[in-house]
């Protein structure tokens, strides 16, 4: 469900903006930060832990430090060369030396290593996209400066390499964590759908808030849709007759649901202005080729 966006200004574009819109520059970072920051007071009252699922770009410390403190848990990429360090280890309070605790330990550790090493990879089956897949994974504790403390690290290997993933916190499970993953992956089809089907960041405004509000409606526009056809069937979403050379059982995209969608209301429409019955197929089968052609 869309709750909030904002819309990223460059600082050199920021002159082209009236003062009276009180736009103020701020990193994507700060951004997304703010916008964790905002989703946590919202959420306040279900008394849930938010989980957040970020691009690898914000896994550095202006971003991950503000999240943490708000008690959100993140989930992202990790960098094949990031400097992980080991755990240090736990002292009975008679071992405590003087001075701070150890947040860091002493050895560094080298994901490349880990990955390349022929022993240690586990094997599992988890529920992802909706479907039981098989994954060959290893898991360890790690610490990591930009998080300033203690994390899970989960390399996954697949048939075209392996990748890192960590999650800020560290009993969390390895499904937990590659679930997280696979949503993200979604969101990224969603953005996607946004820009090539509605045409979001086309619309022809010119006030600051006109573009957010824009943005903002075309992403319910989007959500209403696989509401609608979320029970749909997939023959009534998807019809391929009319292109043989297409996959008939090829999962509905989101094109295809909004195009069903639009048949449906034109199918609607012809139905209110009078009854079928005294409608003459030819004119019935003419109405139903030209709303193939219009959706």
């Amino acid at each position: 469900m869309p709750l909030l966006a904002m819309l990223y200004v460059r600082q050199t574009n920021l002159k082209s903006i009236a003062p009276w819109y009180k736009v103020k520059f701020q990193t994507k970072l700060e951004q997304a930060a703010d916008l964790v920051e905002w989703a946590m007071r919202a959420l306040y009252g279900l008394e849930k832990t938010l989980w957040i699922v970020a691009d690898g770009a914000y896994a550095k410390r202006p971003f991950l430090q503000r999240v943490m403190a708000a008690g959100a848990v993140v989930v992202s990429r990790l960098r094949k060369d990031a400097a992980l360090r080991s755990v240090p280890p736990t002292l009975e309070p008679g071992q405590r030396k003087r001075g701070r605790t150890r947040k860091y330990g002493k050895d560094s550790i080298s994901l490349a290593k880990r990955a390349g090493h022929r022993h240690g990879w586990l094997s599992g089956d988890f529920e992802v996209y909706g479907a039981k897949v098989h994954k060959k994974y290893k898991t360890f504790l790690a610490t990591y400066k930009p998080v300033g403390g203690v994390i899970r690290v989960v390399l996954v290997k697949e048939a075209h390499g392996w990748f890192a993933y960590f999650c800020t916190k560290a009993d969390a499970s390895v499904q937990e964590i590659l679930e997280a993953v696979a949503d993200r992956a979604a969101i990224e089809q969603n953005f996607h759908d946004l820009k090539e089907v509605h045409g979001a960041g086309k619309q022809q405004v010119r006030n600051y808030w006109a573009n957010i509000a824009a943005y903002h409606v075309t992403m319910w526009w989007h959500t209403l849709i696989e509401l609608w056809a979320w029970h749909q069937p997939q023959k009534q979403l998807s019809d391929r007759s009319a292109s043989p050379w297409d996959d008939a059982t090829r999962r509905p995209s989101h094109a295809d649901r909004r195009n069903a969608m639009r048949r449906h209301c034109l199918e609607h429409d012809f139905q209110q202005e009078g009854e079928l019955s005294s409608v003459p197929q030819k004119i019935r089968s003419l109405w139903k080729r030209l709303m193939k052609l219009v959706a």
